[in-house]
C-alpha cells in the first residue's frame, strides 16, 4: 500500500534552503508543500499545494502562530515536517499535534540555554521538540540536548541540510574583505553601537573592504548612515551570498545560518551575540563569541591576524538530505 505524502512546511528563506535539498531527491508524489507566508518572493520559483495568509496585527508573533493553526490544511497527508525555530514552525507543529499527525522536526535540539536569547526562537525550539515524533538533530550535541530533556520522540543525527546546498561551490579562497550581517531582534536596541564599532574598524583597516548586505528591517535601516566607511549593499540572493562567504577573509554576523555556512568553508565567524545555540563551532575554533560591541575591536584583531582554520566543519558534510529521506522512508512517513 502506498504511503500518504508528507506535508513539508516552510515560509522563510532559511526554511526553504533547508528543505530544498530534500525536495530535490524526493518524488513529487511523496510530499505536499505548505507555504506559511513570511517571504512571498519565494513563490516566484516554487509551486506549492497550500498557503497560509498571515494577517496584519499589532502582534505579528501571535498572528503567525494563530493563522498557521487556524488555516492549517486538511489533505491527504499523514505526517508533517517542520524545521527550525519560527513561529510558523511552532504553529504548524501544534496544529499537526492537535490533529494527531506524525511530526518530524528538522534541525532539532539546538539550545542556547536561555529563553530570552534568542527570543522567541529558543522557546519555539523546546516546545516543538516536546511534541515531535521524530527529531532530526544536526549534531550529536544537539541530540544529547534532546536526551537530557527526555523528549518522547525518536532522535537521529543527520547534519544540517543547509550545507547540502554548498557542495558544488568549490574550495574557499581568502580575499581582502570582511563579510558582515547584523539583524537579530536582540541586537536592535544597540545596533547603533555595533555599526559605530564596525565603521571605526573600517577606518582603522583601510587594506580591508567591509561589505554589509543591509537587512530591510527598519530597526536596522535607521542606523545605516553610521556606516560611512562600510560598503552597504542590498540583500543578496543566496548564491551571491555563498560566493561572498567562500571568498571573504572572515565573517562578522549574528546569523545562525552563517555560523554553519561559514564553518563549511572553513571561515572564522565573529558571532555578535551573548550566546550561540551552535556551540560546536566554539570548540573547533570556527566561531568566536562577541557578546557586546565593546569586545569587537579586540576580537577583530585576533581573527584578522589568523583567519585560517584546518578543523572540519562540525555541522555536517553536505549529505543530510539523503539521510533524512532514508529515515522518512524507513518510518513509512
Amino acid at each position: 500500500m502506498k504511503n500518504n505524502p508528507i506535508l513539508l512546511c516552510f515560509g522563510t528563506r532559511p526554511e526553504w534552503l533547508k528543505i530544498k535539498p530534500l525536495i530535490k531527491i524526493m518524488d513529487r508524489s511523496e510530499y505536499k508543500l505548505l507555504f506559511t507566508g513570511q517571504h512571498p518572493d519565494l513563490l516566484q520559483n516554487v509551486e506549492v499545494d497550500y498557503k497560509i495568509n498571515i494577517h496584519d496585527s499589532d502582534n505579528r508573533l501571535d498572528s503567525i502562530i494563530s493563522d498557521c493553526m487556524l488555516q492549517f490544511p486538511k489533505g491527504e497527508f499523514g505526517s508533517v515536517l517542520v524545521q527550525g525555530d519560527t513561529g510558523s514552525a511552532f504553529g504548524c507543529a501544534l496544529a499537526a499535534f492537535n490533529r494527531q499527525l506524525k511530526i518530524y522536526y528538522l534541525e532539532a535540539g539546538l539550545r542556547s540555554g536561555n529563553l530570552q536569547h534568542p527570543y522567541p526562537e529558543e522557546g519555539y525550539r523546546q516546545m516543538i521538540a516536546r511534541i515531535a515524533d521524530v527529531n532530526l538533530a544536526p549534531t550529536q550535541l544537539s541530540a544529547n540536548n534532546l536526551i537530557k530533556e527526555k523528549v518522547h520522540g525518536k532522535s537521529y543525527v543527520v547534519g544540517n541540510s543547509v550545507l547540502d546546498n554548498l557542495i558544488d561551490f568549490g574550495d574557499p579562497t581568502y580575499e581582502n574583505f570582511v563579510l558582515i550581517t547584523l539583524h537579530r531582534r536582540e541586537n536592535h536596541y544597540w545596533m547603533d553601537k555595533w555599526f559605530t564599532e564596525l565603521n571605526d574598524l573600517a577606518i582603522a583597516n583601510p587594506d580591508l573592504e567591509f561589505i554589509l548586505p543591509i537587512h530591510p528591517n527598519p530597526m536596522v535601516q535607521k542606523w545605516k548612515h553610521l556606516l560611512t566607511n562600510v560598503k552597504v549593499v542590498d540583500p543578496m540572493e543566496h548564491t551571491d551570498m555563498i560566493y561572498h562567504i567562500k571568498k571573504c577573509r572572515f565573517i562578522i554576523s549574528d546569523s545562525g545560518g552563517l555560523q554553519e555556512e561559514g564553518s563549511f568553508f572553513n571561515k572564522k565567524v565573529i558571532v555578535c551575540r551573548t550566546t550561540t545555540e551552535r556551540p560546536e563551532g566554539l570548540y573547533t575554533g570556527h566561531l568566536h563569541l562577541c557578546k557586546t560591541p565593546n569586545n569587537l575591536k579586540d576580537l577583530f584583531g585576533k581573527v584578522n591576524n589568523n583567519p585560517y582554520i584546518s578543523e572540519n566543519c562540525p555541522y555536517g558534510d553536505g549529505d543530510t538530505a539523503i539521510k533524512v529521506l532514508n529515515i522518512l522512508r524507513d518510518e513509512k512517513f
